[in-house]
């Protein structure tokens, strides 16, 4: 994606961009964020020459409804690009560490049965759009592959189909976060949904790249997922959650939570198998996926049992 810079900081912004994607980062998401800081200093400083505090600083204010891990994102670009200029010898100001402050843990919604089953059967009544003619076949695949296989909601749509190997049952994910590749096996059942699946879009794409197509044959934008989840999640009419409002990327907490409940329930032993799912996940450290076991909720309950169980010898009874 090439952006088109009109602030005074453009062309060092291209110089920035060119320069991290030479070494190897896609920078795709960063890029979309100094493009939206190109356009606030048009917008509001047109006359400034120089990142200066002034203009940094009112970047870095939290806007009205807007979370302080969104701000993060915001702030971590238009930080490195500061760092940059500096290191060209241009005076720029490189908003501290300490703003906003410490990034806040988000809880995720982890799906019940009920809640997957009624997502699902929504999603298979997926209605023919002659402007989209394969979007009722792509979003019940898609959406059982974010789940079964515990993707993120980028590595889902840029899948090619060369990464989709039908043989063996694997998918190939490549260059995701930090910037990692890694292989991701397919369930039997998942595996025959999507050899079905490629069959059908074979009819309509036959030289298709993506694996998942949109109307132009060309791959969706990770907010097609998101914007789709919430459609069919309201046309499900699951009602209330309780916790915050369900997310695509909680398909991938969910399939990590009851991973780890299953092994719970066959009493595995999570020192050995945790490091299997941090893999699997693409998690760049193990701390990545300890967080399921400390921070949600739906993982206590089997965790509890099987503890106390083990523990029952070593506590005694009070007798009152």
């Amino acid at each position: 994606m090439n952006e088109q810079y009109t602030s005074h900081f453009g062309g060092d912004m291209a110089a920035f961009v060119a320069q991290k994607r030479a070494v190897g980062w896609p920078y795709v998401s960063s890029q979309q964020r100094l493009a939206a800081f190109d356009r606030f200093c048009v917008e509001h400083h047109p006359h400034e020459r120089q990142l200066t505090r002034t203009v940094a600083l009112h970047w870095a204010e939290l806007r009205p409804n807007e979370h302080v891990n969104t701000l993060i994102r915001r702030i971590t670009p238009i930080r490195q690009f500061a760092q940059y200029l500096n290191g060209l010898g241009i005076p720029a100001y490189v908003i501290p560490p300490g703003i906003p402050g410490k990034r806040l843990r988000y809880v995720p919604h982890i799906f019940t049965k009920e809640e997957l089953g009624a997502f699902f059967c929504a999603v298979d009544q997926c209605a023919y759009d002659p402007h989209s003619p394969t979007r009722h076949r792509v979003i019940p695949v898609i959406f059982r592959v974010l789940y079964c296989c515990g993707l993120r909601a980028s590595e889902a749509v840029h899948l090619t189909v060369e990464d989709v190997d039908l043989t063996i049952g694997t998918l190939t994910i490549r260059e995701s976060k930090g910037h990692k590749s890694r292989r991701v096996p397919l369930a039997p059942d998942v595996l025959s949904l999507c050899k079905m699946y490629d069959h059908q879009m074979r009819a309509h794409w036959p030289q298709r790249t993506a694996f998942f197509p949109n109307h132009h044959g060309g791959f969706y934008r990770k907010d097609f997922l998101g914007y789709t989840f919430h459609a069919f999640w309201n046309r499900a009419d699951i009602g209330p959650v309780s916790g915050n409002r369900p997310r695509v990327h909680d398909f991938r907490h969910s399939f990590a939570v009851h991973r780890l409940n299953q092994w719970v329930r066959e009493h595995k032993d999570l020192a050995t198998y945790l490091p299997y799912l941090s893999m699997y996940l693409g998690h760049e450290h193990l701390t990545e996926t300890d967080y399921y076991l400390h921070l949600v909720p739906e993982f206590f309950p089997v965790l509890i049992e099987a503890s106390e169980s083990r523990l029952a010898d070593l506590i005694p009874a009070v007798t009152p």
